[in-house]
């Protein structure tokens, strides 16, 4: 019978920060931990241009591990403004998979609402420039969020996945009808987060990805502590039910879902 410890083979973690202090110096135990759960790729966001490079190196010394870089849009205004010719410039490095994580955040910098606009804005033309989807960052800016995503790809279509998923239905039906996809994080297996778990439950399976987010957010029954990638599988066992799926089935659900999205990751691992 499986148990909360048996391996989920085939998992993604398709949103964690391994370059952060509280993983990067117990890295070899992080992704030891993170094989053995099942977890068989990542990707390692960065969110200062400046880090990209040793964001970079932990892609390069590592199986496994993708990367993805932007400006993140609490960071907004502490860093130069990042320009498209920069980033689809990052973005010809093989392993380089993603653009951002970039967005909107009114939770915590309000006051830097234009120029996280700005930077969104570029952000979204290096995703339309290079093919590489958008990873968003979205928190208590539902309405101009909607809205300039939906700008943005009016001009020209592109991908995206709204990263760590939490906002309100409206927000999730525009990224939707985009045809972006939604990243389940460990707040939707939180206790209080019945509204959440009722917004995946009616979002397309083939629409979901699942992530950590770590050193953030850890699911039960680590919250409260650090998180790292292999408890991915937590996350994963808690909301598979959603579907009507067994944790297994989940994890190659959306591992097949990450692929789609993340298509140079895909053809990474083809070559490998």
């Amino acid at each position: 019978m499986p148990t909360e410890t048996t391996p989920l083979p085939g998992l993604v973690d398709s949103h964690c920060h391994l370059d952060f202090p509280q993983l990067i110096d117990d890295l070899p135990g992080v992704l030891s931990r993170a094989r053995a759960a099942g977890v068989e790729r990542m990707v390692t966001i960065c969110t200062r241009l400046r880090q990209e490079p040793n964001v970079r190196a932990i892609a390069e010394s590592n199986p496994g591990v993708l990367y993805a870089a932007g400006t993140h849009p609490m960071s907004a205004t502490e860093e130069p403004l990042a320009t498209v010719e920069q980033l689809v410039s990052l973005a010809r490095h093989p392993l380089m998979v993603g653009i951002g994580e970039t967005g909107l955040d009114y939770h915590y910098t309000p006051d830097s609402a234009p120029i996280q606009q700005t930077s969104l804005r570029v952000h979204i033309e290096a995703a339309q420039e290079t093919g590489l989807p958008l990873i968003i960052h979205a928190r208590d800016a539902d309405e101009d969020m909607a809205r300039i995503l939906s700008e943005g790809y009016l001009v020209r279509p592109y991908g995206c996945v709204m990263h760590c998923f939490s906002s309100g239905e409206a927000l999730a039906q525009t990224a939707l009808d985009l045809g972006f996809y939604l990243s389940v994080s460990g707040i939707a297996a939180f206790p209080k987060s019945g509204e959440l778990r009722d917004i995946f439950r009616h979002a397309p399976l083939d629409r979901i990805l699942v992530e950590t987010d770590s050193p953030y957010l850890a699911p039960p029954p680590h919250r409260g502590k650090r998180n790292e990638p292999a408890y991915v599988a937590h996350t994963a066992r808690a909301v598979a039910h959603l579907w009507d799926l067994t944790p297994e089935d989940f994890a190659m659900a959306t591992a097949a879902n990450f692929d789609r999205l993340f298509q140079k990751a895909a053809k990474a691992r083809a070559a490998a």
